[in-house]
């Protein structure tokens, strides 16, 4: 079974639930570009090339895996020849600025393209996504010189990018990072040092891998403040654009992993190599946060393709599988199709039903990266400062969820190699992991974007909800108080915290679950958004497009929106039940 892009759902969010043409419209920048019809044709084309292209490559690639022969990176048989398909179609450069030659596609829809690419396969997504982020780096703090130098081949897909932040002694904190940049009389640095866990560092995909490394100058202030960003070729690019020689970026390693296993994941080892500054000097994070913004809504997003991939994969077996009867009385000639059995559907409906509102979720931030980037919107920054860590965190926690669930539908069938499932639970895990673990998301939605400020952050989202809850129909009424109780408690809680006196550990020891929490009521006001849409829209919408809607949304507030209640009162309990047993008795 190759993964099929839901594109009825794709285009309901974006025409029906979020009016994208209308917003693209009215922006002088998107409005000759791009209109729903022009949207549609790329999600049929996104879902041809995911179908045909890439995903009949996923198993293939998670069985070989990538290997490193004499310095050099192998990618499975089939990946070089479709990663240039798939580049020369100019899907790397989607999103990117037309000026240098991408597409300039919204986000909003460059969102859902991202999840085709992560339902067909993981570790293919992994080579243009971090090229399409390094693109968008270099476009944001590149100077012209480096922007017209380097973007028309990372659009192209010619030359591929990776982000080098990790080191072995440094992990999530960076103000350990050794890597030193020594200022030249020509302007550029000499780069020497070690990253680990660099996704795409070296591969055969692309004639040039362009490194965005986190460096330090030799007089840099101490700590993260000291760090600075620079563009470093492994083959180094002559003035004409054309490559000249080696520059010494070296794969020491490729990691042997649980899943992605066709995502080569190095040891980059830089030995004097020549780089470029991006940006000002000791200002490397905030230059590598407008990539990073981005890149962990992409990694969210890789929870969403995975879950959606593994329902239809579950669906369909739960349709033909025939075993016992739905009346109860056991097996015999009669055996039902199991989608007769609670059980199974419970199941399949969670998977649904978290895969939607998450889509959802992506399209809305998605169309806040729109409004700052196009209409430089205050709110639309709020929104994104809250939003992307809950969707990267959240959206890969339930995916998890989602693709065990899946696999569980199999049964025994589910854990053995042949029905392709559990590849999804394997490959799905690190975006849990990378990209800053999910628990450092849960620190900086609640410590950086929730508590700040007076919580504005999340009362500019608890506006948006009460303007689009504000004409409920009657038959949803009840739904939406909850919802609107239950960010009300989220508010409340987050002026709780403030008040306590152990603040960070207060924090700490709520995060996770306090994040859990605005998941839920999020994902609660969504579905409200979504079933009304449904409810009240023409066209398409048929009369099983909007009962399954119906379906979905009654099966979310009935089974799974009480968890919100279960987080919010974990997130409550005292800081004490984490922090008072003494570290020598673990």
């Amino acid at each position: 079974m190759h993964y099929k892009a839901p594109v009825r759902e794709m285009q309901f969010l974006l025409d029906n639930v979020f009016q994208a043409g209308d917003l693209w419209q009215s922006i002088p920048d998107l409005a000759e570009m791009v209109d729903m019809d022009t949207a549609v044709a790329i999600l049929d084309e996104g879902a041809r090339i995911t179908h045909e292209l890439v995903a009949p490559l996923n198993r293939q690639g998670d069985e070989e895996g990538v290997r490193l022969i004499d310095g050099q990176v192998i990618t499975p048989k089939g990946y070089k020849a479709a990663f240039a398909t798939f580049a020369e179609s100019g899907w790397v450069g989607i999103s990117g600025d037309p000026e240098y030659g991408g597409m300039g596609m919204p986000k909003m829809l460059g969102v859902l393209f991202d999840e085709m690419c992560y339902g067909a396969s993981n570790a293919f997504a992994l080579y243009s996504s971090l090229t399409a982020g390094a693109a968008l780096c270099i476009a944001s703090h590149g100077t012209d010189e480096l922007k017209s130098q380097y973007l028309p081949m990372l659009y192209s897909g010619q030359w591929t990018g990776a982000m080098d932040m990790t080191e072995p002694q440094a992990g999530s904190d960076l103000r350990h990072i050794r890597t030193k940049a020594v200022p030249q009389e020509d302007g550029s640095y000499r780069v020497t040092g070690t990253k680990i866990f660099i996704t795409g560092g070296d591969h055969d995909l692309s004639e040039n891998v362009i490194h965005l490394v986190l460096a330090k100058l030799p007089d840099a202030p101490g700590g993260s403040r000291g760090l600075s960003l620079f563009l470093v070729p492994k083959i180094q690019v002559n003035e004409d654009g054309s490559l000249g020689e080696s520059n010494g970026v070296e794969c020491g390693s490729v990691e042997h992993k649980m899943g992605i296993k066709a995502s080569a994941t190095c040891v980059i080892n830089f030995n004097d190599a020549k780089g470029y500054l991006v940006g000002q000097v000791n200002r490397g994070l905030a230059a590598m946060f407008t990539m990073m913004n981005y890149e962990r809504l992409s990694i969210g997003i890789q929870g969403i393709g995975c879950a959606e991939a593994g329902y239809q994969m579950a669906r369909d077996y739960a349709l033909e599988r025939k075993q016992g009867q739905g009346s109860g009385k056991g097996l015999g000639n009669g055996a039902d199709a199991i989608i007769v059995h609670g059980d199974v559907r419970r199941m399949l409906l969670q998977v649904a039903a978290m895969t939607e509102a998450g889509r959802a979720l992506a399209v809305l931030t998605g169309q806040s990266l729109d409004k700052v980037k196009y209409l430089e919107d205050a709110e639309a920054a709020d929104l994104v400062g809250l939003l992307v860590p809950l969707a990267k965190a959240f959206f890969t926690d339930t995916g998890l969820e989602s693709t065990v669930a899946a696999q569980q539908v199999f049964g025994g069938h589910g854990y053995v190699r042949e029905t392709g499932v559990e590849q999804l639970v394997r490959d799905v895990r690190i975006a849990q992991i990378y990209e800053g673990t999910n628990g450092i998301q849960a620190l900086d939605l609640l410590g950086r974007k929730v508590l700040p400020k007076d919580q504005a952050m999340l009362k500019t989202l608890i506006r948006q909800v009460e303007a689009d809850l504000s004409d409920v129909p009657a038959s949803w009424q009840t739904e939406a108080d909850s919802v609107r109780g239950a960010f009300a408690q989220l508010l409340d809680l987050a002026g709780e915290f403030k008040a306590r006196q152990n603040l960070g550990d207060s924090v700490n020891a709520a995060a996770v679950d306090y994040l859990h929490g605005l998941g839920y009521a999020t994902y609660g006001y969504l579905w409200l958004k979504m079933v009304i849409a449904a409810e009240r829209g023409t066209g398409a919408l048929d009369g099983e497009f909007v009962q399954r809607k119906q379906a979905l949304a009654r099966f979310f507030f009935a089974r799974l929106f009480p968890r919100f209640e279960a987080h919010v009162a974990s997130a409550r309990a005292a800081e004490s039940a984490v922090m008072t047993l003494p570290s020598e008795l673990f």
